[in-house]
């Protein structure tokens, strides 16, 4: 291989295991107290979503269902944190389809996502399990016909799942009607109120009602983001996870030591035949960076797909439909695809660039090992990254190895 991982990375980065902070407890007592449910069937959910529900696939609800479906039904409002992979759009997506009356036309619950990918997502699986209740959806984004969006609305919808911008321009045209709203969900939560959303959720929550239920929902919940929770949040019942417990068992951590950059790609190239074993996802920090992987990667004969928020929504379509019929194997992508976006057989992550912030690592790697399969990740680090793997092992009470010659064994 390329570059191999020195002896002294190995012993800086399993250091940490002798300073690692005390585990940060999120679970509150109110948390703690929640009964879980463990029966779809013991949630009093209406019958024909309860068909549509089986008919999907899902036959028990998992850890953050099991406790959270309950009290969103019951017109709580909820701050629910979970791992990545444990079904926390279908669980949104049941929530909704239970509190819409289908006799209104009129929109009534509102869900707002960070990426296009992850709404139009979520409008695919509102649709799947609430099939039997005719529940009309529709994914508000940009990218994508303005007249469309405007034709939808009007004809009526009982949900809209959508990303802010549009749906601001949507309440601001008054073709989104807020009067009938009285569920508005944030997925990934701690992203839309971070500066890049936060104004254009507030100008979206100025529309609606005052009694309006606001949901959370998160892997990642900052303690900011939980600060600011207070000002448009009653009572919320919080269900959340100890910082320490989210990353996943189901996924193996590994490094790779590339003292240079330029190192990297010899060993992206050299891991090649056991990407192909399975579908990958690299993470790269920049677009300008996944359009000079992919375009490097393709003039060395390699087959891939790339991905990233200045392609037009045509083409980043395309690209997710073909990757999640397993028509293309190798998806090269920023950030945009990090969170919430589900391949069910995604067995492989690869960090070439470390992300930015450690909320993202657990993003990232949790594109594998989805609801409890197996998956790997593997995080190319450079000398002066190793500071910032060690803050992610540390911060998170994890253990990342350096990565075996066997890796291929292990996806």
């Amino acid at each position: 291989m390329a570059a191999t991982a020195t002896s002294r990375a190995s012993q800086t980065i399993r250091g940490v295991k002798n300073t690692v902070e005390e585990k940060l407890k999120f679970v509150t007592s109110e948390s703690e107290g929640i009964e879980p449910i463990m029966s779809f069937d013991d949630m009093c959910l209406k019958e024909e979503l309860l068909r549509g529900i089986y008919n999907h696939g899902f036959e028990k609800p998992s850890a953050i269902q099991q406790r959270a479906i309950r009290p969103i039904i019951e017109r709580r409002d909820v701050i629910a944190q979970a791992q990545s992979g444990t079904g926390k759009t279908s669980m949104i997506a049941l929530a909704a389809c239970q509190i819409v009356d289908t006799a209104s036309r009129e929109v009534q619950a509102l869900i707002l996502s960070p990426t296009r990918e992850l709404a139009a997502q979520t409008e695919k699986v509102i649709l799947a399990i609430g099939n039997y209740l005719n529940i009309q959806v529709h994914s508000c984004i940009g990218g994508k016909s303005l007249g469309e969006d405007i034709r939808r609305l009007e004809n009526g919808v009982h949900v809209v799942s959508g990303t802010p911008g549009r749906v601001c321009d949507m309440l601001d045209r008054k073709t989104l009607r807020p009067r009938q709203i009285k569920l508005l969900i944030l997925d990934e939560s701690d992203e839309m109120l971070s500066r890049g959303f936060k104004d254009q959720i507030y100008n979206v929550y100025r529309y609606l009602s005052h009694e309006v239920q606001v949901c959370l929902i998160s892997a990642t919940l900052p303690n900011e983001i939980l600060e600011m929770t207070k000002l448009f949040m009653t009572d919320p019942v919080r269900i959340l996870v100890k910082r320490d417990e989210l990353t996943l068992q189901g996924i193996k951590q590994f490094f790779v030591s590339v003292e240079r950059e330029d190192w990297k790609f010899d060993t992206l190239c050299d891991l090649y035949d056991t990407l192909t074993i399975t579908q990958a996802v690299v993470f790269c920090n920049t677009k300008r960076k996944v359009d000079w992987l992919s375009e490097k990667l393709r003039s060395n004969n390699f087959t891939v797909s790339s991905m990233h928020g200045d392609m037009p929504q045509k083409e980043r379509d395309a690209i997710m439909k073909d990757f999640k019929n397993s028509e293309s194997r190798i998806l090269i992508t920023t950030d945009v695809w990090a969170r919430g976006i589900d391949v069910q057989h995604v067995s492989l992550v690869i960090n070439y660039d470390l992300p930015n912030n450690r909320e993202l690592y657990i993003h990232r790697i949790g594109r594998s090992g989805r609801f409890g399969r197996k998956g790997v990740a593997i995080n190319f680090v450079k000398n002066d990254d190793i500071r910032i793997l060690r803050d992610i092992e540390q911060y998170y009470s994890t253990q990342i190895d350096e990565m075996p010659m066997n890796v291929a064994d292990l996806i």
